[in-house]
């Protein structure tokens, strides 16, 4: 287990190194962040002072060793456009993203693995059809879209819901939650159905299909000639080998809802990381960006380390797999 750990642990550096090293090379390509500090009047010799002070007057490996530097001390510099702390900004956006990525995240569990095991089941009622034909249109429409289609119908035409913005926040501490405010809890609604329209369809799909496979095995058909229920063989057999890989797609999901929660978030004027990471990128905010997909990377390094872990602990063939190769 240990063993196990250290190695996963070991790929998370290198992961991450790689990630800051991409993210700090390629947006040092992406524009001249002076030009857009200083004014079209400026001399030279202010362009040269500015340069200096920022750092980008030296060679890009010092720069980059700096940058890593200081971001294992969560320092990722000043933001260009705003001129404050980017772990300060990050910190006060963190909070909406992860309260929309929460709410996502259970709306696919709560509604995604109960449709999918209603569709395996009675795979061939009409509702099970219809379930499934509308999963089609989850996976093929894209995020913007279906937003797009969730103001037009609940806060134009029935007016029932905000199209915009976080409402009324709370502060709890270092955190802001919307959860405690009527106008909050209206507003993470519609984002909240977007970001996890995919995921539900996902899981649902994947659910459906495990399920489908695990009923043909043959300890499910010994379950059943035991004279077990229908209910005992389903849920108490059945849909425990089912959720192995759904822990896996979940993890990955979350991951993917935190990174890609960026268009999301632009549709619906949502305070998080990911609106503040595209208005870095029409700035040319330097710091902003390589420090949100480091952070970004981070979460996705976290995840899956978990994710590996708990498949670990869940799978006992993937344990037996690792003894018999440290036997060798």
């Amino acid at each position: 287990m240990l063993a196990f750990i250290a190695r996963r642990l070991l790929q998370s550096i290198l992961v991450m190194l790689t990630v800051g090293f991409i993210a700090f090379s390629l947006f040092n390509f992406v524009g001249d962040p002076v030009a857009l500090m200083l004014p079209p009047e400026a001399t030279q010799a202010d362009r040269d002072e500015v340069r200096k002070s920022l750092g980008l007057d030296k060679p890009f490996y010092t720069q980059f060793a700096v940058f890593v530097q200081n971001a294992l001390q969560g320092n990722f510099g000043i933001s260009l456009r705003l001129g404050r702390p980017v772990s300060q900004l990050l910190a006060e956006r963190l909070p909406a993203t992860l309260e929309l990525v929460g709410v996502a995240t259970l709306l696919a569990l709560l509604v995604g693995i109960p449709a999918g095991i209603y569709t395996a089941l009675k795979r061939d009622h009409w509702s099970s059809k219809l379930l499934l034909t509308g999963s089609l249109v989850g996976v093929s429409l894209p995020n913007f879209l279906i937003g797009i289609f969730l103001i037009v119908i609940f806060a134009v035409w029935l007016g029932v819901l905000p199209s915009f913005g976080r409402g009324n926040t709370t502060q709890l501490g270092f955190w802001s939650t919307g959860f405690l405010t009527v106008s909050g809890l209206k507003a993470v609604i519609l984002p909240a159905v977007t970001l996890g329209f995919f995921p539900v369809t996902l899981i649902m799909r994947l659910v459906r299909s495990e399920m489908l496979e695990v009923l043909r095995t043959d300890y499910i058909k010994f379950a059943r000639a035991r004279g077990l229920s229908n209910q005992a063989v389903h849920f108490g057999h059945a849909l425990k080998n089912t959720l192995v890989p759904v822990i896996t797609i979940t993890g990955l999901q979350l991951g993917g809802l935190i990174a890609f929660a960026i268009i999301t978030e632009t549709v619906f004027q949502w305070p998080g990381m990911g609106l503040l990471f595209i208005q870095a990128v029409q700035f040319a905010d330097i710091p902003v960006m390589a420090a949100y997909l480091c952070l970004i990377g981070f979460i996705f390094v976290t995840i899956n380390l978990i994710v590996d872990t708990l498949y670990y602990v869940v799978d006992p063939r993937l344990r037996m797999e690792t003894s018999s190769a440290g036997g060798h």
